[in-house]
Formats: structure tokens, C-alpha cells, sequence
């Protein structure tokens, strides 16, 4: 079971992480959560509820798109996301914030600014 710290620390960066995944490329929510889990090594361990939320924020914002996908065969249609321009910048900023911010924190932690 994990503390709340890390609970936390998780429900921060999860919508970054899962518009950064969709900027690598059109995906849908089965295979978001799939990657989430095993690109995080299992740290990003996710249920429906809490990625179809992030999803619909994401595409109200304008930074990505959905549109359904013809099922092959016996396939079913599947609702497919991808970013748009606006996502794909969106991405970008976030990434720089995030440094700063990672640079920040390890700085209090290796002593640079009160340790």
C-alpha cells in the first residue's frame, strides 16, 4: 500500500505523462494504460476511472482529439486519441516546467538550498 506522499506525488504528473504518450503518436485507453504501467516499471498502475477523466480534461483543453477507429475483422471500433498542435506545444511547456522544477527540488536535496 502506498503512503499518501507518493499517492500524491502520482495524481501530480499523470495527466503530463499521458498527453506525453500521446504526443509519441495516435493511441487509445486500453494501450495508455498498458504503457503507463509498463514504462513507469509498474509505478503507474491505473484503473479506467481515473485515465478516461484525465483523457476527456485533455480534450476539452483542445490539446488532444478522439475520433473512432474502424475495427478490422472482428475488432471492435476503438476511440482513439492523438495530440493536436496545441497538445503537442502544450507537452513541450510542460516538460520545461517540470525540469525547473526537478533542478529546484534536487537542489534543496543536495544541500544548495537548505538542506
Amino acid at each position: 500500500m502506498e503512503d499518501r506522499f507518493s499517492q500524491q506525488l502520482k495524481k501530480g504528473v499523470l495527466e503530463m505523462l499521458v498527453l506525453k504518450l500521446i504526443c509519441g503518436g495516435p493511441t487509445y485507453g486500453y494501450e495508455l494504460l498498458t504503457r503507463l504501467r509498463e514504462e513507469s516499471h509498474g509505478r503507474f498502475v491505473l484503473k479506467e476511472g481515473t485515465l478516461y477523466p484525465i483523457l476527456y480534461r485533455l480534450e476539452d483543453e483542445g490539446l488532444i482529439a478522439a475520433r473512432w477507429s474502424q475495427g478490422e475483422g472482428r475488432t471492435a471500433p476503438k476511440k482513439m486519441y492523438e495530440a493536436t498542435e496545441a497538445g503537442i506545444l502544450e507537452n513541450i511547456r510542460r516538460m520545461q516546467v517540470w525540469q525547473e522544477f526537478e533542478e529546484t527540488v534536487n537542489g534543496f536535496y543536495r544541500g544548495g538550498n537548505n538542506a
